[in-house]
């Protein structure tokens, strides 16, 4: 009878939490359309003041075609107005598009941080006013440990971002072997997310003569970037997981690091924009996947911090995408 009142109360708090998030998602969705509302009223309201200019320009053409002075002045302000009222159009279309993404992230990052914080409080909440036994406390302990490296990854996430965003801030250099980094990758995110080695495959390469094919830069600012696509071919794929990461040479002195999935894939649309600050492709699966718009951003930061180029591939929406990192090799590797 205590077992089954324990599970019940379980069961309360975690619908609870499960209420919460259903509440803050309808939120957001209410403000993304006001903010799309927004957008169609300066879209309209330029087009109707650009048909408005126009009109008036015909009018003055036709009242005084014979007068060419005045003719001439009316087609210059003409222009001047029609190209103000486009760049003003356009300012705010992209102001208000920004806004959206701002909110987005603020929406994500607070879901990426209350969601744990509240989860491990439960578990310990249930550890303080019930007596459980020693499976079912170990049990607890993995969850809240699970929780707690999700909440450090997210904030290693923001904390990222704002570091890749300074230019001025110099990479420690150092020789670092690429396949040794990603292999450790590989582990971590095993680990992670209870993968095996079939779901989450390692292909080893070498340059032909057995050497370790190297690289020099920032060895903690590139294994993020390795995570970071290792992730996301995890979250974003479908019902099984199967994703390859490759590390192999280049003939251009490059050495290159790909990760494939077989998830749901990119719309063509959306391969150029994905690499944005805060930008997540829409949809419905990135609705269902939290996240904070900030891996792929810093992805790219790094690589091209190191000298490098970063680009995603995909034949559409179900079809899997491949992201490929290249990098220039080390000399003497």
């Amino acid at each position: 009878m205590i077992r089954r009142a324990f599970f019940f109360g379980e069961a309360e708090r975690l619908a609870r939490v499960a209420r919460g998030a259903i509440f803050s998602h309808i939120i957001l969705s209410m403000r993304i359309a006001s903010r799309r509302k927004s957008i169609t009223f300066f879209i309209t309201l330029g087009a109707c003041l650009v048909a408005l200019a126009v009109t008036l320009n015909v009018t003055w053409v036709l009242l005084n075609w014979q007068k060419v002075a005045l003719l001439v002045l009316g087609i210059v302000f003409f222009i001047v107005i029609i190209t103000g009222l486009v760049l003003n159009t356009i300012f705010l279309v992209r102001e208000i598009r920004r806004n959206e993404q701002h909110d987005g992230f603020i929406n994500a990052v607070t879901h990426e941080l209350k969601t744990p914080i509240t989860s491990i409080r439960l578990y310990l909440e249930t550890l303080l006013a019930r007596d459980v036994d020693e499976a079912q406390r170990r049990e607890f302990y993995k969850v809240m440990l699970a929780d707690s490296d999700r909440l450090q990854h997210t904030v290693e996430q923001v904390l990222r971002a704002g570091r890749t965003g300074d230019r001025r801030r110099r990479i420690n250099s150092a020789s670092i072997d690429v396949g040794e980094m990603t292999r450790e990758c590989i582990e971590l995110a095993r680990r992670r997310y209870n993968l095996d080695a079939a779901a989450l495959r390692y292909v080893p390469a070498t340059n032909g003569d057995g050497a370790a094919l190297k690289v020099r830069g920032d060895l903690d600012e590139l294994s993020s970037a390795v995570s970071n696509l290792i992730d996301n071919a995890v979250k974003y794929s479908e019902d099984e997981v199967e994703v390859t990461v490759e590390v192999a040479p280049l003939a251009d002195g490059q050495v290159c690091v790909r990760v494939h999935d077989c998830g749901v894939g990119i719309p063509k649309g959306q391969i150029k924009r994905i690499f944005k600050r805060f930008y997540r492709a829409p949809g419905l699966v990135m609705a269902r996947v939290k996240g904070t718009g900030l891996g792929l951003f810093i992805v790219e930061a790094v690589v091209k911090k190191h000298g490098g180029h970063v680009f995603a591939e995909s034949e559409g929406p179900g079809r899997g995408s491949t992201f490929t990192i290249q990098l220039p090799r080390a000399e003497n590797s």
